[in-house]
């Protein structure tokens, strides 16, 4: 499997996302969604990354700064056929590594708290993040989880 970083410009990221924000808004009502389409995701300060297999796209994420300590995690997504495979896990490493290398002392991120995000959540517990207050610009939602991670 190969982690690089991805321009955002081809047609198959672009449908992999759209699907994300897509199925993100078949969960969770409008103002509990905060998954950014591709034209958010190409904003100054977010680096994103797509993981492929034998060239075919299975995964992405990305890392958005918010100060020069502090970073969001965005955009994790898993093609559902590889679901369970640990491309979530070795993506997830990937970007806290990439993230320790860049300074970033404390990584936080926002997910649902719906039952269907309990696998991300488990992963997010496994890699050491813990609940959190909301951070930046969120603001209490009983439909979100915040969790965070010292680097």
């Amino acid at each position: 499997m190969q982690i690089a970083v991805d321009d955002l410009s081809g047609p198959e990221i672009a449908g992999f996302l759209d699907e994300h924000v897509q199925q993100m808004r078949s969960i969770s009502p409008p103002e509990s969604v905060h998954a950014l389409d591709l034209e958010a995701l190409r904003a100054p300060g977010i680096t994103f990354w797509a993981v492929r297999d034998d060239g075919v796209l299975v995964g992405c994420g990305a890392l958005k700064r918010l100060d020069d300590g502090h970073a969001e995690l965005k955009s994790m997504r898993t093609a559902a056929a590889r679901r369970g495979a640990g491309i979530g896990s070795l993506l997830l490493g990937h970007i806290i590594e990439e993230a320790r290398g860049a300074g970033v002392s404390r990584l936080s991120l926002e997910t649902g708290a719906e039952d269907f995000f309990q696998p991300a959540r488990r992963l997010y517990e496994r890699f050491g993040f813990e609940r959190c207050e909301p951070f930046a610009d969120y603001r209490p939602d009983p439909l979100s989880v915040f969790m965070t991670k010292r680097l």
